[in-house]
């Protein structure tokens, strides 16, 4: 295909209408692609478009943040659910090992808590040194900061699930 005066004009006067590239491959036809068309809009330095190919979506408000309380409040008689209290944060200064030095990635085995304290970049750098199990590469402290449980999810009932659905309509006739 090769690109005449008429085609490049035509070209020119469809970017700027705003259409697509693919929209411009259809409207020229006799084997023109929209990555032809992307390359000489790249090689002509034409800049972007009048208006956008299609129209931008409206944007949803972001959900208001929950509060952080020792339980949630009832909703719809469903009983209230407990948060377990928060973990100890673990000992922030490594242990030494039986040598009285620490741990280091040349000295750690799968029976010490490979937990990195420090900034790598540093020479201060250590691992936590104190005792792990098998099953876990980090002592009890770090493990129970690692591996934090899921919550569960609650199940609605049909009312809950009937109000939750009309929430969602009422937003979308906010929004349009």
């Amino acid at each position: 295909m090769a690109w005449t005066e008429d085609r490049v004009e035509t070209l020119k006067k469809l970017w700027t209408e705003g259409l697509s590239a693919s929209q411009i491959a259809k409207e020229m036809g006799e084997g023109v692609t929209r990555n032809a068309i992307i390359g000489k809009v790249h090689r002509l330095k034409l800049s972007g478009r009048a208006t956008p190919s299609r129209p931008p979506r409206p944007r949803a408000k972001p959900a208001p943040k929950p509060r952080a309380t020792t339980s949630t409040p009832r909703i719809n008689n469903t009983p209230a659910v407990r948060r377990e209290a928060p973990i100890a944060p673990p000992p922030l200064e490594p242990a030494p090992l039986p040598n009285g030095e620490f741990a280091t990635v040349l000295t750690l085995t799968n029976h010490i808590c490979k937990w990195p304290i420090g900034d790598p970049a540093t020479p201060e750098f250590r691992f936590c040194g104190r005792k792990s199990s098998a099953a876990s590469p980090y002592c009890d402290s770090h493990a129970s900061q690692a591996y934090q449980p899921q919550s569960r999810r609650r199940r609605r009932g049909p009312e809950g699930a009937k109000a939750a659905l009309d929430a969602l309509a009422n937003a979308r006739r906010k929004a349009v």
